[in-house]
């Protein structure tokens, strides 16, 4: 049944009344969650980094901390699957308990025998797997939480949410290391993580129609997953805005990771250089996150989306470009600006467009680049870096990512798509 056509809400049912979802308590509730998992994770993804350099070389630690993207890139696409299912809050509760669970296992094992490799891999393989059911899932959850309506500013909130946990994650996590070495690290990771489960259980969430209810029981899950594959596909908005996400990830994800540590390191700005460029970023992209929370809609959504992934691409290519390190930092603002827009509408997009029934496959699909996908491709990039230098690597980048402009901006149907008021 397309979205449009979905029953309207019951008076009972989460947004019902129109409530703004920054003053909504179970949207708050969720928000709370998300929080302390995102803080979590941005604790162990420190903890494991740190770990995995001082147990091996720095080859063997990059390894370790890419090893994890594998399962997501082969097993996110049945994880969209699993959310839709089993309902997306549900999915995200166990899949932090697991996660939690996983953390506070590897601090165990590191304060009885100290760090090792296999462990650090087999840590990364594991949260790599939970995240693919835990990323469709967690990215359908708006939908079910809050009114069409409040979509838009739903996503705002997430983008705070994602540049909160990025600013004080660091920090944090340093100080598990400083208190308690790596055991104190993941430990403390795996604290923050259950902090989100108790939150989650007192979400509400908006019940599937009886009929989508039905189909899914008679379903097979494989049947599930090409019937999720037809409906992107088919869908005239849907499947250019995939498009869109996939070639904004795929020249996006290189240059903010790798490919900047190389340009400092090309430049001479250094470790610090890195620092202030990153926090450039994120304050452009939190700039952004804030506004679409506050404002709640921008109309012409698609045209906008396309707009700006075209203006973000081009700060990304002059990005390389720039003569000195105030130079890169306010180009790196503009970047996290526009990016992180076009970011927060296509996520608003996605979730408001797609059938309820169907929103966990459709996330997974377009998520399944950004956070499978492209993280394979960093050691190409500082390959083609090492190269060619960072100039030639920030434009290719720039090009493939103002790809997914071009296609916004292309196709009438996502072009002129709109939010829900």
């Amino acid at each position: 049944m397309p979205a449009e056509q979905l029953p309207l809400e019951t008076s009972g049912s989460p947004g019902a009344h129109g409530t703004p979802a920054h003053r909504d308590g179970n949207v708050l509730r969720w928000l709370a969650a998300y929080t302390a998992s995102m803080v979590g994770d941005s604790v162990f993804s420190l903890a494991l980094a740190w770990t995995a350099v001082q147990a091996g070389t720095p080859a063997q630690a990059g390894i370790v901390t890419a090893v994890g993207a594998v399962p997501r890139a082969l097993l996110m696409l049945g994880g969209g699957v699993v959310a839709d299912r089993f309902g997306p809050r549900r999915v995200v509760v166990v899949s932090d308990a697991v996660r939690c669970a996983a953390a506070l296992a590897a601090a165990a094992l590191l304060h009885l025998t100290g760090p090792g490799l296999w462990l650090l891999a087999v840590l990364a393989l594991v949260f790599g797997a939970v995240d693919a059911v835990f990323v469709p899932a967690v990215s359908a959850l708006p939908a079910r939480i809050t009114g069409p309506g409040q979509l838009a500013r739903v996503q705002g909130l997430r983008g705070l949410a994602i540049r909160f946990a990025g600013v004080v994650g660091a920090p944090l996590g340093g100080l598990g290391v400083a208190l308690g070495r790596s055991a104190g690290a993941f430990a403390l990771a795996g604290l923050l993580i259950a902090g989100s489960v108790p939150l989650l259980m007192c979400v509400r969430t908006r019940e599937l129609p009886q009929d989508a209810v039905a189909a899914r029981g008679r379903a097979t899950p494989w049947r599930d997953l090409r019937d999720g594959l037809r409906y992107v596909r088919g869908h005239r908005v849907l499947a250019p805005l995939v498009l869109a996400i996939a070639l904004g990830d795929l020249g996006f994800v290189g240059p903010l990771n790798v490919g900047l540590a190389l340009l400092a390191d090309e430049r001479g700005w250094g470790a610090e250089g890195v620092g202030w460029v990153l926090a450039g970023f994120g304050t452009g992209a939190g700039i952004a996150a804030l506004a679409l929370a506050v404002r709640g809609r921008l109309p012409h959504a698609g045209r906008l989306t396309g707009l700006a992934v075209l203006g973000g691409s081009a700060a990304i290519g002059a990005l390389a470009r720039m003569p000195d390190l105030p130079a890169a930092v306010g180009t790196a603002l503009l970047v996290g600006l526009l990016t992180g827009l076009s970011g927060a509408l296509c996520g608003a997009l996605l979730n408001s467009l797609a059938d309820p029934a169907y929103l966990g496959r459709v996330n997974a699909v377009a998520g399944i680049v950004s956070l499978g996908v492209a993280p394979l491709g960093l050691p190409l990039s500082a390959a083609a870096v090492g190269a060619w230098g960072a100039g030639p690597v920030f434009l290719a980048s720039a090009a493939v990512c103002g790809l997914g402009g071009l296609v916004a901006l292309a196709v009438p149907a996502l072009r002129r798509a709109e939010l829900p008021h």
